[in-house]
Formats: C-alpha cells, structure tokens, sequence
C-alpha cells in the first residue's frame, strides 16, 4: 500500500473517531427525563440520579451538620431551606429534562442543566434570588439574571446573607 493510501487511511479513521465523540457528547446519553425528588435548591434526583445544577449555588439546607442561615428583618432563617421549598414549589409535579453534562462534580454527582418545558430551574432560581450565579463554573452564564434579583431586591437579596461556596468554607475551616 502506497504511503498516500496509508494516510488517507489513518486520517479517515481519525476524522471517524472525532465524528462519533461528537456525536455521542451531544446524544439523548446526556439527557435525564423525568419527575425529581428535590434535595437542595441546586440539586435533585432523576430516577435515583442525582443532579446538581451547574453554574449555580444555592445556600445549604444541610452541610456537615449545619444549615445556613440569612438574615431577615432582623431574624435568622433558614435560607437553604427556603431556596429547596421555592424549588419545590416551581416544579410541582412537572416532568423535567435535564441536559447532563459530561464530567462529573468533585463528589461523582452529575452536572446539568434542568428544564420545564424550556425553562431553565436554574436560570429560575437565580433570577428569582433563591440561588446564585456561581463565577468559578459558570463562565458568567447566570450573571445578568442575577444582577435583575440583586436590583430588584428578590428572595436573599432582600436579605443579608453570604454566598453559599463563602459558608461552606468556613464551615470547614471550623471544624
């Protein structure tokens, strides 16, 4: 075999190779149907699945033992816990499709991006203040419905309270 043959070849079988890792990134493998079982205002489960939502942060309903706290009018709550019900309440019992990523989080848990219908849950939260634009893994994706909660004054950002990944550090420097 000539060595143009030879090339033409391997380069044919690596443009095959490259075709099908495309396709399969963007396959119905990467998709979740289904109705969830909420177990944080930034993480549900699909079928004992469970998904966190990437680009997004919620405050903690339970963490090492603790849950975060805001301040509203002058009394703490429990603002993991309102961020879950608020999440509760937005889907129902609607049916959801969530859009998997394909790298896992640092605990295995799958990365996505859950919609009714097509609405994004975490665009939802996020523009409603329950939740917030996460910089470190959202590439700004959530920022401008973020900066709509933070001016119109919506759920935490009527309230003092800090960032969900600023709590969790410091639950972990004291323990």
């Amino acid at each position: 075999m000539s060595l143009m043959k030879k090339l033409s070849l391997t380069l044919s079988r690596l443009i095959i190779i490259i075709l099908l890792s495309i396709s399969y990134s963007y396959s119905s493998e990467n998709i979740i149907k289904g109705n969830a079982i909420i177990v944080d205002g930034d993480t549900i489960k699909i079928k004992g699945q469970q998904i966190r939502f990437g680009g997004i942060d919620a405050p903690e309903s339970y963490y090492r033992g603790k849950k975060q706290t805001c301040i509203e009018d002058s009394k703490n709550v429990f603002c993991g816990q309102i961020s879950k019900e608020k999440l509760i309440e937005k889907i129902g019992n609607n049916f959801l499709i969530c859009n998997i990523e394909i790298n896992k989080d640092k605990y295995k848990r799958l990365v996505g991006e859950c919609f009714i219908k097509e609405e994004s849950l975490s665009f939802f939260m996020v523009r409603n203040g329950y939740a917030f634009d996460w910089p470190r893994y959202s590439n700004g994706k959530f920022a401008k419905a973020e900066e709509y909660a933070k001016k119109n004054k919506l759920g935490f950002w009527n309230m003092k309270f800090e960032y969900p990944w600023m709590w969790r550090a410091k639950v972990r420097e004291n323990k």
